[in-house]
């Protein structure tokens, strides 16, 4: 018995033995399973492929995902014991092989840089004439960049791609995170005023404002928001679409006495094998040919060249080959913008003004459960135009904080942008505190198709009383030329009524509504 009892003690051991590096194997498979990781500072994980979809559970910026599925611009993934649907905007695959030896210069201006290769995808950002990016990789008429943390696809028709040189100012390839440094990078404001916040969130302490113009140096970037040195000692975070980024160049004049280094406007050159020449004019000889992305002081101008420093010597370039480190908007550029045909589905190439409603001193109504209108309408907006972005709309609010605009102020913003359509958020109230449901307005025939539309999108998403589409005789609506709709969005006047328009759940699926019906406005009127 004791001999056996051994023997079967051995066998037991041994067994274990082997199972135990098989059970290690088996774990460390499923570990290296994961493929991708969150980049947004909060990811919602839903239970199908889109907003509209109830949320499963709250990922956090730097969770590992696997991925196991995809339906357009969303991915299936598995976390944990969780399975559900992720925006892949939010994410980018751990195990993706980055290039550092190339850049990729940008032609033109307003590059959009998307989620996917493909031009129905959202967009990231945008890209000015002559901002460079170090290249990930190459995908058929697409490229992979990194620009200054944002990684995302550009179409190659519009890039030069060059091999790096100590020449050029593009930055090195890094991990996108939640703050990313931008050594050398200014933002130039292109609003006429623009807080800037403490944090990068739009519930932050204001510090200050900017003006359109102005520009900053930039010191970090985190996702949309910038952080800017605003003044000597202070620094803050101000909105990354209400401005332009470009690269400051440091250089020496020799056209000086002083030989103490000062930062000059230089230009950038965008196309491979461009003539620098002895005269402003394209019969004289040619000194020497450059590449894109190189960087010359500018030293004069003469008709349309630009003398630029060339060594010991100077040399002309003509401005329709360069952009200028100063003023990328003026900068003459034979290679114009393609425009890209919008497809069904996408936005691209519209601007739609949001406006929140009230702001500031002005309230708006506030609810018998003591919610102001200003509150909700902004945050509601604020949704509504991350929705449009990633479409590919320009998006332009007429407020992006707690202030005060003037309805007249708002309407010239609409014209001054040449809005294709402008929405204006508000929340509803009466003395008749049973009264309930949601209303859109127009007031005249160019804007009742917008405003139907708008309001079917609403009413497939939400459940309140439909109260069907008005005229109504607001300023926002009477003295605006472009395609403009006012809707009220239930009652605060209405407590049980207030308690459902005030959770974020009702703001998610109002805004998914109106951005619906915004797109089927659009696809049916081509």
């Amino acid at each position: 018995m004791t001999t056996k009892l051994i023997h079967k003690t051995i066998i037991f051991v041994l067994l274990l033995a082997f199972m135990i590096p098989h059970i290690n194997d088996k774990e460390l498979a499923l570990a290296d399973t994961s493929d991708l990781k969150v980049t947004g500072t909060i990811l919602h994980l839903r239970e199908g492929p889109g907003l509209s979809y109830p949320i499963i559970t709250t990922l956090e910026e730097g969770d590992s995902l696997t991925s196991i599925g995809r339906e357009g611009d969303w991915i299936q993934v598995k976390i944990g014991d969780y399975e559900g649907w992720v925006a892949s905007w939010l994410t980018a695959s751990i195990n993706e092989q980055q290039t550092i030896d190339k850049t990729v210069i940008s032609q033109v201006e307003r590059l959009n840089i998307r989620t996917e290769p493909d031009i129905a995808s959202p967009v990231l950002g945008q890209l000015s004439t002559g901002n460079q990016a170090t290249l990930i990789t190459e995908n058929g008429e697409w490229a992979k960049i990194n620009w200054n943390g944002l990684i995302g696809w550009v179409s190659s028709d519009y890039v030069t791609i060059n091999e790096k040189t100590e020449k050029t100012t593009t930055k090195p390839v890094v991990e996108v995170s939640t703050t990313t440094e931008s050594k050398g990078t200014t933002f130039t404001i292109l609003v006429d005023t623009l807080n800037v916040r403490k944090k990068a969130d739009l519930t932050s302490k204001i510090l200050g404002t900017v003006s359109k113009g102005q520009s900053y140096k930039v010191l970090a970037q985190e996702h949309n928001w910038v952080q800017i040195q605003y003044s000597n000692k202070k620094a803050g975070w101000v909105y990354s679409f209400y401005g332009t980024f470009s690269d400051a160049v440091k250089t020496t004049s020799k056209t000086t006495t002083s030989s103490s280094s000062s930062t000059l406007e230089s230009v950038t050159i965008i196309y491979n094998g461009t003539n620098l020449r002895t005269d402003a004019t394209t019969t004289a000889e040619v000194v020497q040919r450059v590449d894109a992305g190189e960087t010359f002081p500018i030293v004069g101008a003469k008709d349309d060249f630009y003398e630029i420093q060339l060594g010991d010597k100077t040399a002309f370039v003509a401005t329709w080959v360069v952009t200028t480190s100063h003023n990328n908007a003026a900068t003459k550029t034979t290679n114009k913008t393609k425009s890209e045909p919008r497809k069904n589905g996408t936005l691209n190439g519209l601007t739609i003004v949001v406006d929140p409603g009230h702001g500031g001193n002005d309230h708006g109504t506030t609810g018998q459960r003591g919610t102001d209108e200003k509150d909700i309408t902004l945050k509601t907006a604020s949704l509504l135009a991350s929705k449009l972005s990633a479409a590919g709309a320009n998006v332009v609010m007429t407020r992006e904080s707690d202030e005060y605009v003037a309805l007249r102020k708002r309407v010239s913003i609409a014209h001054q942008h040449d809005a294709d359509a402008f929405i204006s958020i508000h929340y509803d109230a009466t003395d008749n505190s049973s009264i309930s449901g949601f209303t859109s307005y127009y007031l005249n025939n160019n804007q009742k198709g917008l405003a139907e539309a708008i309001h079917n999108g609403l009413a497939s998403k939400i459940n309140l009383k439909d109260r069907g589409t008005q005229q109504g005789n607001y300023l926002v609506l009477r003295e605006n030329r472009q395609k403009a709709v006012l809707i009220e969005l239930g009652f605060l006047s209405n407590a049980n009524e207030e308690r459902v328009i005030t959770t974020a759940k009702f703001r998610e699926q109002a805004s998914l509504g109106i951005y619906q019906g915004i797109l089927d406005y659009f696809d049916a009127n081509e």
